[in-house]
């Protein structure tokens, strides 16, 4: 195992306020345990191409592509994510190194400044079949709409007048300070959240020591990851499929929650099922075979 040469530890994140924002959480603990940090921005495909749905240019790997460069090429150390931006398959030789304690997992409804109730002449924005197939059954006199960009932007959009409410990420408004935008919280139950949401990663070369993540790594974040990501994996799931899982652990026992829909029918449903903690990847694939094998 590589040791790491210096105390400078050098962080590549996206340039997005929000990105800014969470890496810093990540170079706080850094700098609490006495290591020198430097922020090393990078703007990826995902942030450059705005006009077009991420279905249509390449899926999550877009917002990942140029971090995952700068780890290869040396000029990084580390690189910080959201979670649920990542690809389910990550590169063998830039492992997950450390899972952020969970934020908020919600979806939530932001509306204009100022109102109070949905003007169903406009449309809900949101660019997530996830959240698309699930807000049908609760707004179901809304159109929706695909809206890309930043949380910001967005926002801005919305205020505009484009849009009569957005739906988004609890945790990133949180993160962001917003968190007095949030008109309504959808449970869990509601809106089935995406895989990894509102968990931030750390992502680093294999083979180099990356002990001094050790406090921040979060053991049922983590586990909880694990099975989400393993039951979308195993059902091919990305942005480009509404898949989704959820999981709670009491530190024993993992309760996971997936979304599977049948693409050639439209039907879908949810389902639960508990395993052991220990076992994470394989409860998530597991649920998804016998979710699957509904419709085979």
């Amino acid at each position: 195992m590589t040791e790491i040469s210096n105390n400078n530890i050098r962080i590549g994140t996206r340039e997005s306020r929000l990105a800014v924002i969470q890496t810093e959480i990540i170079r706080n603990f850094l700098e609490e345990q006495g290591l020198e940090t430097e922020m090393i921005g990078l703007t990826t495909t995902g942030d450059r191409i705005l006009n077009k749905t991420l279905d249509k240019i390449g899926g999550k790997g877009l917002f990942v592509r140029e971090l995952d460069q700068a780890l290869i090429d040396g000029r990084t150390d580390i690189s910080v994510h959201s979670l649920k931006d990542m690809p389910m398959i990550v590169p063998e030789e830039l492992p997950v190194v450390a899972f952020s304690k969970r934020e908020d997992p919600r979806d939530v409804l932001v509306l204009p400044e100022g109102v109070s109730e949905l003007d169903k002449t406009k449309p809900v924005g949101s660019s997530s079949l996830r959240r698309k197939l699930q807000l049908k059954l609760l707004l179901p006199d809304c159109e929706f709409k695909s809206v890309r960009g930043n949380v910001l932007t967005r926002l801005e959009k919305l205020d505009s007048g484009e849009f009569s409410g957005l739906v988004l990420a609890a945790a990133g408004l949180k993160r962001l300070g917003l968190e007095h935008r949030i008109s309504r919280y959808f449970s869990t139950e509601e809106i089935l959240p995406a895989a990894g949401q509102g968990v931030l990663v750390v992502q680093g070369r294999k083979d180099e020591d990356h002990s001094y993540l050790r406090g921040f790594d979060d053991w049922s974040s983590r586990i909880c990851s694990l099975a989400e990501r393993a039951f979308v994996r195993y059902l091919d799931g990305g942005c480009t499929s509404p898949v989704a899982a959820y999981g709670e652990t009491d530190g024993k026992t993992v309760h996971l929650t997936g979304l599977y829909y049948h693409d050639p029918t439209g039907q879908w449903h949810k389902e639960s099922m508990n395993g052991p903690a220990e076992e994470a990847e394989n409860l998530g694939i597991t649920l998804a075979k016998r979710m699957k094998g509904r419709y085979f």
